[in-house]
């Protein structure tokens, strides 16, 4: 799709503001005031907008499709009944997020966040993940997250946790680098600890930067001011794809005249992992184990060719133009495990881990102080720095209809367990005669989905699904980012 670049509109932009709105002939439909124009009061609007696409993302188009079990359950678990329901259309990352991908963030981390060397610290991969009690896996634990061998292959020892952690980051660092390209703020290396381009900081006037211009004003009773989100600079918040978004964007159906014309089992077309086409007919699909003990093929003649991981973009792309939606490493989504999940959902956008916020605001209106930290784990500060860098209020409806708000969409920032949380669901207390835990899905069970190259083809079918707690890490489960598309849903 073709969209005009942020260059473009800034000039564009700019001429509008200083032709004022009514040689641009643009007024109100409802009050006949003129837009744009500084003697009429200067509301300024931005016509004809199309979001752009971010860096590294690929746009999924929408649409309704059948989410779930395509295949026999054979776990039995029927966690995942088929359902119809319909996906808004996003953006997904093209591939995993890499090492190398991962490293710069460590890097930033450590370069800005000086005073504060548990933020580094905790965002950290647990390489040990790769050891196993009866295996000789030492040269991964020491080599696979930093030497440049494997730069391009994807992140694992990453919890879900950190991802998420990760995907705030990207945010902020994408928008800092649109106001430094269209000549707002400068490059400052120097950013340390708190004082760091923050995307909520820099909209709520808490963050001034080295700045290069400010943009010019048609209020009357101030000429310059910063950007702000009206004038479409800035990316909505890269995050971990749903349930319902991977696994949409896995099966990568294309209809045309809303007819589906071949079924698939997989990301690709047909139901078998090997590829049909003449010049590669045999070849594996994705990077998985075909059988016991074969991870790669017979030497002289390797089918998948990894025994671990592979590097991104190795195998084909789904239609979507996706690479690894099935194999290589399994991927975080950002659902809360519940495993009927499909029984209870929303037929449009079906999400499960709802916690509702609310910004805190003082007596004047102005938004509670925030600054990067705000988005690090409260567990890395002190009471007091927790204290001051708390600006929200929630409550947490990951539970549906669990009774610990006013409403499915209310707020109670004082949210108590009052007989329908899931620690009374599944947890019953470790005293005499008490059984303890009944169950290891809690809050904190967390989905992940694709399969990786340490399992068999069954996992690699989108509809499966499994759960590990979100502070847990594995060599085989790494992540991508997606994006909601804001606007019109074909991104034309």
């Amino acid at each position: 799709m073709k969209i005009r670049s942020f260059s473009f509109f800034l000039i564009t932009f700019g001429l509008v503001l200083f032709l004022g709105g009514c040689k641009s002939g643009m007024k109100s439909p409802k009050t006949g005031w003129a837009y744009n124009d500084a003697k009429n009061g200067g509301f300024e609007y931005l016509p004809g907008f199309n979001q752009p696409t971010g860096p590294g993302l690929v746009f999924v188009e929408g649409g309704t499709f059948t989410l779930g079990r395509v295949v026999d359950d054979v776990r039995y678990d029927w966690n995942n009944v088929p359902r119809r329901v319909t996906v808004a259309s996003f953006y997904m990352d093209e591939t995993e997020i890499t090492n190398a991908n991962y490293r710069e963030y460590l890097h930033w981390l450590k370069r800005v966040y000086t005073d504060y060397p548990l933020v580094y610290q905790q965002a950290l991969p647990d390489t040990l993940v790769w050891r196993g009690a009866l295996a000789f896996n030492e040269p991964l634990t020491e080599y696979y997250l930093r030497h440049p061998s494997y730069n391009d292959y994807p992140v694992v020892g990453v919890s879900w946790i950190q991802a998420n952690q990760y995907c705030d980051w990207r945010t902020d660092r994408v928008n800092e680098d649109i106001l430094i390209k269209e000549g707002i703020l400068m490059q400052d290396p120097n950013q340390t600890s708190a004082k760091n381009f923050n995307t909520d900081a820099y909209l709520a006037g808490q963050y001034e930067g080295v700045v290069r211009q400010d943009l010019p004003n048609l209020d009357p009773n101030k000429t310059v001011r910063k950007a702000r989100m009206e004038d479409g600079f800035f990316f909505p918040k890269y995050r971990l794809p749903t349930e319902a978004e991977w696994e949409f964007a896995a099966l990568g159906l294309i209809a045309k005249e809303e007819q589906i014309d071949n079924k698939r089992m997989y990301p690709w077309r047909g139901n078998y992992a090997r590829n049909d086409e003449k010049s590669k007919r045999g070849y594996l699909m994705a990077n998985f184990v075909r059988g016991r003990g074969d991870y790669m093929g017979v030497s002289g003649s390797l089918n998948d060719a990894y025994p671990y991981t592979s590097p991104v973009k190795t195998y084909l792309p789904n239609d979507y133009g996706l690479y690894d939606m099935a194999g290589n490493v399994n991927e975080w989504v950002l659902d809360v495990y519940r495993p009927l999940s499909s029984v209870e959902m929303d037929e449009l956008s079906p999400y499960r881990g709802n916690v509702f916020t609310v910004q805190q605001r003082d007596a004047e209106g102005n938004i509670a102080e925030k600054d990067s930290l705000g988005k690090i784990p409260r567990r890395n500060m002190t009471a007091e720095e927790n204290k001051k860098r708390t600006n929200y209020k929630d409550s947490d409806n990951r539970n549906y209809r669990d009774g610990d708000a006013p409403s499915n969409i209310g707020f109670n920032s004082n949210a108590t367990d009052n007989g329908k949380s899931t620690s009374k669901m599944y947890f019953q207390g470790t005293g005499p005669g008490q059984l303890g835990a009944t169950s290891m899905i809690t809050d904190r069970a967390r989905v992940y989905k694709g399969g990786s190259w340490r399992d068999r083809a069954y996992w690699m079918v989108p509809g499966t699904r499994r759960y590990m707690d979100d502070d847990k890490s594995t060599d085989d489960i790494g992540f991508r980012c997606a994006m909601s598309r804001l606007g019109k849903a074909t991104g034309k």
